[in-house]
């Protein structure tokens, strides 16, 4: 059995057994409060903002929030089958199927930051500062030279969608490199990506929050070397799930928190969150911007990546809750 092999089944485990206990979770809350169960990705919850929008809001709010922290593709399985209320994701074109399908209402951008090509500092593979498709253009050169590793997501992630989209743009096939020898395969969160990437002194996508905290906390020594750009914006979405789909689901709570999410109190919490201790943000505030447009070319920027018919949530998905949109 592979290396690559074993991350996977033994991160699948863990998921199942994660699964089994969901039951529990929703069934359960403190002191009379309600519970609101949402499925995240990893690279929110990694960074530690969540623990702070949480205890924020419950301190206003009788509602008890539960994190089941996955990649993007796990959260939006959780939430279809309905062990979920709400997702918080950032795989637009996996959010739009969810809806689309019927699953999903109320999409709101609450924030975004951007991906970046890390790798090691001496730069083996020579990709500091080119475009995303140059530089993996001469990662695919350098790894079947014996002179570069990559390590892929591969989680069915935010991250992994994103990786899958910028390796088809500069025009390779995703199924064809993994059986290269220089391309390898985590199947694990973004920290533990990191981490194994760091080992290999390799290559890979990271979203730059996770970086950054990682980074601080001494787990990673790996340098960003092509970063921030067009290509590699990173947007936050939150999600509820379709009361007519799943009548069990606590949508109007699900709304309450998303309505908390982009409210000025929310959003100020990805305005600060990180930088006493990393001197930036790790997420940026998306909802004031893409209102005023105060910044034309990021707004832009979102909206192309995150935007569906002109649109963060077309009207039909949006579940009667045309405030969240005025």
């Amino acid at each position: 059995m592979s290396r690559n092999q074993t991350i996977i089944i033994v991160v699948g485990l863990l998921a199942l057994t994660a699964t089994g206990g969901l039951y529990l979770v929703k069934s359960q809350a403190p002191g009379g409060k309600r519970r609101l169960v949402v499925s995240t990705t990893t690279s929110l919850y990694d960074t530690g903002i969540l623990d702070e929008i949480e205890e924020a809001f419950e301190a206003e709010n009788p509602i008890d929030i539960y994190f089941i922290s996955v990649g993007t593709g796990l959260a939006i399985t959780h939430a279809k089958r309905g062990d979920t209320d709400m997702i918080l994701v950032h795989a637009p074109s996996k959010e739009l199927t969810f809806m689309e399908e019927g699953y999903g209402v109320c999409r709101k951008i609450i924030a975004f930051n951007f991906f970046a090509i890390i790798g090691p500092g001496d730069d083996p593979a020579g990709i500091k500062d080119l475009s995303p498709t140059e530089a993996l253009e001469t990662l695919v050169e350098k790894g079947r030279a014996g002179e570069a590793i990559w390590v892929s997501r591969d989680d069915d992630s935010g991250t992994h969608s994103k990786e899958k989209g910028l390796w088809a743009t500069a025009g390779f096939d995703v199924s064809a490199l993994r059986e290269e020898d220089w391309y390898k395969e985590a199947g694990a969160g973004m920290g533990k990506t990191l981490q194994i990437a760091g080992k290999f002194e390799a290559y890979t996508l990271t979203d730059v929050g996770t970086y950054l905290k990682y980074t601080e906390e001494g787990l990673v020594t790996l340098e960003v070397l092509v970063g921030a750009g067009k290509e590699l914006i990173n947007v936050y979405s939150a999600v509820a799930v379709n009361p007519e789909k799943n009548p069990d689901a606590s949508f109007d709570d699900a709304v309450t928190f998303i309505e908390y999410l982009v409210s000025d109190e929310g959003q100020a919490i990805f305005s600060s969150y990180g930088v006493d201790t990393y001197g930036a943000a790790l997420f940026n505030p998306a909802v004031e911007l893409l209102k005023t447009g105060t910044d034309p070319v990021t707004a832009g920027w979102i909206e192309e990546a995150a935007y569906f018919d002109g649109s963060e949530c077309p009207q039909q998905f949006r579940a009667g809750k045309t405030e969240l949109y005025d």
